[in-house]
């Protein structure tokens, strides 16, 4: 229980280091979503309201602290960041047929498939149009980067969906190019604003790159272990939706013919009515699977660490420091 209370101190700490200037960074997201066409508005409008950790924005405020300062151009990108963030969440939602997200109506069950896509498409160029005014090729070459590796990995998962032998290779391969690299994009582009020497971005961007794959790596533990109310989502969504993750990767590495077939079952079906939920989560302890995948994201969340005790201690140092126990230890 006090590990828990520490942690909630810790997390409000944190947040106290960029509490201003993320009301500055929704302040700017909220003028940056105005679009001529209302219909772009409103729903922009809405994915903002619709809250979020808000942890990529952080991150490229705290670097870009690290660095020695956050500027009008350090505010920018973190409300860009935040709106690519947006932008794949939107088309996810659309390709995965998802009906909630955050714990609301996803936007497609609201304003339907077509007009979400296009939704984001605006969003991915509205986020370019607002970095293109730091007249920085650096920044633009790292966002293009980033936005090919992101929409790659999408691409690859669309081919993988369904499919039962997906290799740790072809998973930590998505985790890279779906998370990783916008975490790693995050911490680049705050120590690049910060003013930052180029050692110092590239360590930001291994730093963060390994807080990303920490992050998806639980993210996919909770959805076999948390529950609904506390993800604003249904547990065993990503086996529904035909994505095979770490843990049941794991799990089906040690399976019997039997145990695959329930697997199986599940990834033809896309529900748990024939195989319940509980009994693929009884199969995946069986064997460690979920044991196993928080090893893994342990060990990347300790790279990460270990990548920001090179740097000079201060406050932020300590706040990023604390960022990568929040990530493994959390419920949602």
């Amino acid at each position: 229980m006090l590990g828990k209370i520490a942690q909630k101190l810790t997390a409000l700490e944190i947040y106290d280091l960029v509490r201003d200037d993320l009301v500055r960074v929704e302040k700017e997201i909220q003028l940056d979503s105005i679009g001529s066409v209302e219909t772009i508005t409103t729903i922009a409008q809405y994915l903002q309201a619709g809250g979020g950790k808000r942890l990529r924005p952080i991150l490229v405020l705290l670097s870009s602290k690290l660095m020695g300062q956050t500027t009008d151009a350090g505010i920018r990108m973190a409300a860009v960041v935040e709106m690519i963030h947006t932008a794949t969440l939107v088309h996810d939602d659309v390709i995965d047929f998802a009906k909630s997200r955050r714990g609301r109506p996803s936007a497609n069950v609201i304003w339907g498939n077509h007009t979400s896509v296009l939704a984001g498409d605006w969003l991915y160029m509205q986020a370019f149009a607002v970095a293109l005014k730091e007249r920085n090729f650096h920044i633009l070459d790292l966002l293009i980067g980033l936005t090919q590796m992101m929409v790659e990995g999408e691409l690859l998962q669309l081919e993988r969906i369904g499919k039962i032998d997906i290799t740790e290779a072809d998973y930590m391969e998505l985790v890279d190019r779906k998370t990783a690299s916008l975490f790693s994009a995050c911490s680049r582009l705050g120590a690049i604003v910060g003013g930052g020497d180029d050692a110092s971005e590239q360590r930001m961007g291994e730093f963060a790159w390994n807080l990303g794959m920490a992050f998806q790596l639980v993210d996919d533990i909770l959805d076999f272990t948390s529950s609904e109310k506390m993800l604003g989502k249904p547990v065993g969504n990503d086996l529904r939706e035909g994505k095979v993750t770490l843990p049941l990767i794991h799990a089906l590495s040690l399976a019997t013919a039997e145990e695959r077939k329930l697997v199986e079952t599940v990834l033809a079906d896309g529900n748990y009515e024939q195989v319940p939920f509980l009994k693929i989560l009884h199969f995946i302890r069986k064997y460690r699977g979920i044991e196993v995948a928080m090893e893994k994201a342990q060990a990347f969340t300790d790279k990460a660490r270990a990548l920001m005790l090179e740097f000079p201690e201060s406050r932020y140092q300590r706040a990023l420091l604390a960022v990568t126990g929040l990530v493994t230890d959390r419920d949602h």
